[in-house]
Parts: structure tokens; C-alpha cells; sequence
């Protein structure tokens, strides 16, 4: 199975990059795409650009590997209760290609932040945002503290939160494996 994974942000040291990627390994089996927000920089959206210019190459690039995936791994992180500009302007340009950006892909939306919440406030904004835009998200899973409850290597140390973490991924997998069996 194809799974496209990334952290919303453009930061290097990503933490949400890391359990994006963490989860996608948890996947027996899965090819995965890994992509840098970082190389699908374009202009801030704006009509007057897209009038102007037309849609961005990177923009296309980006719904490319939506398209090419069979499921699809993210993690937030969170900035002022939102999304990343990163990430927005990607999902800004992308939707001018096709509303439905998500085009009806399994997804397993994630959150960390090294505080307590764990970016649940920009999870549960696309929790509630993507089914609109095409998503089928399966499950969705937060994690707070991420310093204290992460490991390079390991993954996820606290016993709860890493069986929260199983559950979600094991419903999502669950999920690619009957569509991918159907296809």
C-alpha cells in the first residue's frame, strides 16, 4: 500500500515530521512518500495571482501524491489554533485544482506539541475541515508533550497514549487494507 505521509510544517526538526513519519513505519509493508513542505513553496494565494499566473507547478506536484496514495498520514503542527501557512498555502492552491482535495483518501490525522494539548485545537479543526474537502478520515490522535512522550527510535513511551496511537493507526490500516483488496 501506498501511504503519503508529512508533518504540516516547514520547520526542519519537525516534530510532527518525525510522528508522521514514525506512524507511516508502523505500517507492515507500506510504501511510503515523505514529502518536504518546504519544496511545494509558491506564492501566498490570492485570485489575483492565479488569475495572473495560473496554479503554482508545486501545487500539482503536491495533489499529485494525494493521488498516487492509497492512504494518508498527517500531523499538525499548530500555530496560534491553525494550520501552518506552509501548509494552508498548499492546501489553498491545491483546492483551486479540485474542491475534493483529499479525493475520498483514507486519513489518519495527527497532532503533537511539546506542550500538554498537543495541538488538539488544529486537529480537530481539520478533524471537522477535511471530510468537506474529500477526506475520509479514520481516526485522529493527539500527542501532547511530545519530549516527554517521544523517542527517536522507539516512538511513543507512555503505555496509554501509545495504545490510543494502535488503535487509530490499526483503524486506518484496517481501512486501506479492504479498499486496497477491493481495488
Amino acid at each position: 500500500m501506498n501511504i503519503l505521509t508529512f508533518g504540516a510544517s516547514s520547520s526542519k526538526d519537525s516534530i510532527n515530521q518525525k510522528l508522521a513519519v514514525y506512524a507511516a513505519t508502523q505500517i507492515e509493508g507500506a510504501k511510503i512518500t515523505n514529502p518536504d513542505l518546504n519544496d511545494y513553496e509558491m506564492p501566498l494565494f490570492s485570485v489575483d495571482k492565479e488569475n495572473t499566473h495560473g496554479i503554482p507547478k508545486a501545487a500539482v506536484d503536491f495533489k499529485n501524491l494525494i493521488d498516487q496514495a492509497d492512504g494518508i498520514v498527517i500531523s499538525f503542527a499548530e500555530h496560534n489554533g491553525s494550520y501552518t501557512a506552509a501548509f494552508k498555502n498548499i492546501l489553498d492552491w491545491m483546492s483551486r485544482l479540485e474542491g475534493k482535495v483529499w479525493l475520498n483518501k483514507p486519513m489518519l490525522l495527527m497532532a503533537s506539541s511539546p506542550g500538554g494539548r498537543g495541538g488538539q485545537t488544529v486537529l480537530n479543526q481539520a478533524h471537522g475541515h477535511f471530510p468537506f474537502m474529500g477526506g475520509d478520515v479514520i481516526a485522529k490522535f493527539s500527542l501532547p508533550s511530545f519530549y516527554q512522550n517521544f523517542e527517536d527510535g522507539k516512538g511513543i513511551k507512555d503505555e496509554t497514549l501509545n495504545q490510543l496511537f494502535q488503535e487509530a493507526l490499526g483503524a486506518f490500516t484496517s481501512k486501506i487494507e479492504v479498499e486496497v483488496a477491493q481495488a
